[in-house]
């Protein structure tokens, strides 16, 4: 089979990094992928050792320039199906040429942000199958109209051995300078309203007062870094929270965290709690969209309500005061991510949505 992949996204993460995996996948597998995404992008490098990659040209998130180069694309590839990773563009541009061209077209969505639903009517027309990362993506999907035989569920996955290391606490302090006697726990998402910071910074100073040697590191790069260090600075937490950017070392560093915060007003389902999970890392987070399916509540992790600073600050502080209960719960993260969470089971979900599809499309085929 061959597959021809587009994915908008520069960094390897999110979306970006799940295309990845799926195509090494495919490519174990017997398959062959093809690829188009941005030139010079983090993806473009690591997928070159499993897919044939194709530089984008794209003026914004609705050039319509894109469709003629799509389609001029899908001529030279030839695939038997095209997969869309990306909403920016590449879900309305990318499912015009699929259709010009006449090759069936499958989609990934990955956000749950609600759609109006004449949007919902003409952009998914374009798709032969939408897919979902979560449940909560697909009762998003479903309420505003979507076909529910267009609809399948294929979660997320996360490369579980990366992240499934002992803590190196010479590590931690080596590359952020966090001293040995502190109480570390983490943030890891884009700097972007939806993310929530603003609760989890709320919440600290109560949380500090109890736990004095607290300290907050917050992973992740976004337009709102300097408000978030505004805010911190007023509420004078600068001693107790650090921005440490993007970090390639992440799989080193994310198994010391106590536990990760992940207070979002909206999410998919949420790569980094399934990172955390894989480094046996408990989790307090919002119970939004995804999020109850990669952290069950009482589980592997807290929930509390979204936009409740309180409410956070409280499930933070029932897991600092109980290590028995934070390493019980981090172990069943291991349990989850090993059962429902895996790449291979990602993979064949993926393809048992192909599989199907193409079938379909034989059956019609005169």
């Amino acid at each position: 089979m061959k597959i021809l992949h587009i994915e908008a996204g520069r960094n390897l993460y999110g979306g970006a990094l799940q295309a990845l995996y799926l195509m090494q996948g495919l490519a174990e597998r017997g398959h062959d992928n093809a690829l188009i995404c941005p030139a010079g992008s983090e993806l473009a490098r690591a997928a070159a050792a499993c897919a044939e990659v194709s530089p984008m040209v794209m003026g914004g998130d609705l050039d319509p320039r894109l469709i003629p180069w799509l389609h001029r694309h899908l001529r030279k590839h030839r695939p038997e199906l095209v997969h869309l990773h990306s909403r920016i563009g590449a879900d309305v541009m990318g499912g015009i040429a699929c259709r010009l061209a006449g090759v069936p077209v499958v989609h990934s969505r990955r956000v749950d942000n609600p759609e109006p639903r004449w949007i919902v009517a003409l952009k998914y027309r374009l798709h032969d199958r939408v897919i979902a990362i979560s449940e909560g993506i697909g009762q998003v999907l479903l309420a505003a109209g979507l076909p529910a035989e267009k609809l399948r569920l294929v979660r997320s996955a996360v490369d579980r051995e990366r992240f499934d290391r002992p803590c190196n606490r010479e590590r931690l302090t080596h590359a952020l300078g966090i001293p040995a006697r502190t109480r570390p726990i983490g943030s890891v998402a884009q700097l972007i309203e939806r993310k929530g910071h603003r609760f989890l910074i709320e919440a600290l100073p109560p949380l500090i007062g109890e736990f004095p040697h607290l300290r907050v590191l917050i992973f992740g790069q976004g337009p709102l870094e300097q408000d978030l260090r505004r805010r911190v600075a007023g509420a004078g937490l600068t001693d107790h929270v650090r921005f440490v950017g993007f970090r390639d070392d992440l799989p080193d560093l994310l198994p010391c965290l106590e536990l990760l915060v992940h207070p979002a007003t909206l999410e998919g389902l949420g790569v980094s709690l399934l990172q955390a999970a894989s480094a046996g890392v408990p989790i307090v987070a919002s119970r939004v969209g995804g999020i109850p399916e990669a952290v069950r509540h009482g589980y592997n992790g807290l929930l509390a309500p979204p936009g409740d600073s309180r409410a956070l600050g409280t499930a933070v502080a029932t897991l600092l005061r109980d290590r028995g209960l934070t390493r019980r719960m981090g172990a069943a993260g291991k349990e989850l991510m090993r059962r429902e969470f895996s790449l291979d089971a990602m993979v064949e979900g993926n393809l048992a949505v192909y599989r199907e599809l193409l079938a379909e499309v034989a059956h019609k085929a005169p």
